[in-house]
Parts: structure tokens; C-alpha cells; sequence
């Protein structure tokens, strides 16, 4: 299948470019030869011109984060604190794991840990989405401290420490593409941030063109960690559905956070579908046992109309760098002729191997 092949081959492009380049980028042989010999050749004046023109910033880094600040490194963070899992995991993504130096609290919940950096496990734990422990994390001399944008009011306690801090916040498609980018440049990871924020480009477009002129879309309802919680038209899983050719229902909700629903909207609406989020609070079983949705027809439809979004590793409907899999995944569910379960399975293995070394299979 041609697209089949499209996929395989962007990210055997991307495993490639991660072999030849780690994080930051190395020089060939023949390139840092050339390199020597242009630097022998070349004008010594002309190098002198050169060395007092860029005397004042060599190394420094400038970038604005989420909150609207900007943000100055002398060079590129060697020592990270975040205390955020879609940070950290982001950071792993892209080869700056060794960087870490502290990480977010219950560490071992995450499976992307265990199966593929345990030694993120011994980190120290220094805050969670909920607050930061300022002292505990200034004791371990980060150059760089990541903060999800609800902490924002922390901020200023670290920069008295004169202390840099990058606030993210990627709940929407292009603010998660800005944040791989923001944290590639500031840990000197750029050149495989620019090649996971490609393929995710890709993906996005191709899927989108196969999925665009398509005249049945499905509604859809994703239930959140609890069964009447969904995401609105201001969050990444509404981005994530209309890629793969359905309507999020409940898209009337203005909103950028998870929204709290009542049953007899969820009714009104009576979505085609209905993806159950990896880590609720319910299991499947018990949201089709709910007497409130008993007249849903995806629920009396239930073995082809509600599943649960992948989420072994990582979540696929979340700011994930596997993420970029749950536009496949429920492209495929949504559109099995268009999108193949085996073009799927395809794209999460290599993917796996290219960005955390590990092995996927679908079971």
C-alpha cells in the first residue's frame, strides 16, 4: 500500500538521521577534516573578525516559553529538573534523558520508565503538576527547570535563585510541536526534536489528506479519567479526532481543560463512537454497565462502536511523543479502509525502536 510505504519510510528516514546524529548533532571524520583544513586555509583575519563578532554570544540561548517570557541560557542545559511527565518523557524522546537530574513524583506509574529508562527511577522526586519543592530542587544546581504553565507561579521564586525556568504548555497540537521544539533548543537536542516534530508533520498531513473529502465522519465522545469528562474543541484530542475524520462531540464546549458533562448531554449528543482514555478511573466494563448510557447507540453497539485507547507505554490520545501513533490508531478506527490496522502496527514498532529502543507489538 502506498501509504503504507510513506510511513515506513519517513520513520526509516528518522531512525537513520537518529543514528547518524545523536542529541545535539556529531561531525563525520570527513566533515570535521574538512573542517580543519577550510580553518587552516582560511584568512587569518578574516577569523580574528570572526571570533570578535561572536565573542558575546557563543553557546547563548533565547527562546519564549509558554507564559510569554523569555528565556536565556549561557549554553545548553547539561542538568534538568522537570516536574512534569510530558516534559520528562519528551526529553527522554529526544536522547536528553541523561540531562535529567530530577524528575516528577510517582515516576514508577510509568511504564515508559520501567520499560525503557529505568534510571529515570532513581531521580530525585521533586514536585508534581501540583507544586514544586523550590529548596529540594534548587539543591540539585539545575541549569534548566521545566514547569508546566499551572506552575507558573513559581517562577519567580527560582528566578530569585537566578535559576532559568521554561514554562510549557502543550494541551494543544501546535503548543505540543512548540514544546518539543522549545526543550530540543534548550538541551542541545535539536536535531532529533526537528525530526520527531517531522514525522509528526507528516503523519498529520497525510493522514489529514486521506481523511478530508471523507463524507461520513463519526461523531465521537472520549470519556476522560472519569466517564463524564471530556475534551473540548480547545484540546489536543479534538485536533487528534478531526485528523483522523470524525467529529468531536462534544466540540460545543469552549475549553482547554478536561470538562465535566452530565449524562443527559452525553445522551443528546449519542455519539458513533466512544474511546475510553488508558488511564481512567472506570474500566470498560463499567462504563457499558452504566444504566445512564444504556440507550447510547455505540453502546449497544459496544464490540465496534467503544475501545479504549491504547496506553500501555504511553497514551495515544495524550501530549505524548507516541501520540503522533493514536492519529494512525483512530484514524483506523474511525476508517479501517482508509487507515490499515497493519500500517498501525508497523508505524508503533519502528517508532518504538527509533525513539525509546524498546520493542511494540500489538497484543
Amino acid at each position: 500500500m502506498k501509504c503504507k510505504s510513506l510511513l515506513s519510510l519517513l520513520l526509516a528516514s528518522v531512525l537513520a538521521l537518529s543514528a547518524l546524529t545523536g542529541c545535539g548533532g556529531t561531525e563525520s571524520s570527513s566533515e570535521a577534516e574538512n573542517s580543519v583544513v577550510s580553518e587552516e586555509s582560511a584568512d587569518v583575519s578574516s577569523e580574528e573578525s570572526k571570533a570578535e563578532s561572536s565573542a558575546e554570544t557563543v553557546g547563548e540561548i533565547t527562546f519564549t516559553d509558554h507564559a510569554g517570557r523569555t528565556v536565556t541560557l549561557n549554553a545548553p542545559a547539561e542538568k534538568v529538573v522537570s516536574v512534569y511527565y510530558l516534559s520528562t518523557s519528551l526529553l527522554a524522546a529526544i536522547g536528553a534523558e541523561d540531562k535529567l537530574v530530577g524528575i516528577e513524583m510517582k515516576a514508577e506509574t510509568r511504564p515508559l520508565y520501567t520499560e525503557a529508562f529505568p534510571e529515570l527511577l532513581e531521580l530525585p522526586a521533586v514536585g508534581s503538576g501540583k507544586g514544586v519543592n523550590v529548596e529540594e530542587t534548587a539543591a540539585l544546581e539545575p541549569d534548566l527547570v521545566v514547569l508546566p504553565l499551572k506552575l507558573k507561579d513559581s517562577v519567580e521564586q527560582f528566578e530569585a535563585l537566578d535559576i532559568p525556568v521554561a514554562v510549557i504548555d502543550p494541551e494543544t497540537m501546535p503548543t505540543f510541536l512548540e514544546t518539543v521544539e522549545m526543550l530540543g533548543l534548550a538541551t542541545g537536542c535539536e536535531e532529533k526534536a526537528e525530526q520527531l516534530v517531522s514525522y509528526y508533520n507528516e503523519v498529520m498531513e497525510d493522514v489529514s489528506s486521506r481523511t478530508a473529502d471523507l463524507t461520513d465522519k463519526p461523531s465521537v465522545y472520549i470519556a476522560g479519567s472519569d466517564m463524564l469528562r471530556t475534551a473540548g474543541s480547545g484540546m489536543y484530542q479534538n485536533d487528534l479526532i478531526e485528523m483522523a475524520g470524525g467529529v468531536n462531540a462534544a466540540a460545543s464546549i469552549d475549553s482547554d481543560q478536561w470538562a465535566d458533562i452530565t449524562a443527559e448531554e452525553l445522551v443528546g449528543w449519542n455519539p458513533d463512537k466512544i474511546f475510553l482514555v488508558s488511564y481512567s478511573d472506570y474500566t470498560r466494563d463499567e462504563f457499558l454497565a452504566d444504566e445512564r448510557f444504556a440507550s447510547l447507540s455505540a453502546v449497544q453497539d459496544a464490540d465496534n462502536s467503544v475501545a479504549i485507547f491504547p496506553g500501555e507505554t504511553e497514551a495515544w490520545d495524550y501530549p505524548t511523543a507516541s501520540s503522533v501513533l493514536g492519529i494512525l490508531w483512530l484514524a483506523n478506527q474511525l476508517h479501517p479502509d482508509v487507515v490499515t490496522a497493519e500500517e498501525v502496527e508497523t508505524a508503533a514498532s519502528e517508532f518504538y525502536q527509533t525513539y525509546f529502543g524498546i520493542d511494540y507489538t500489538a497484543e
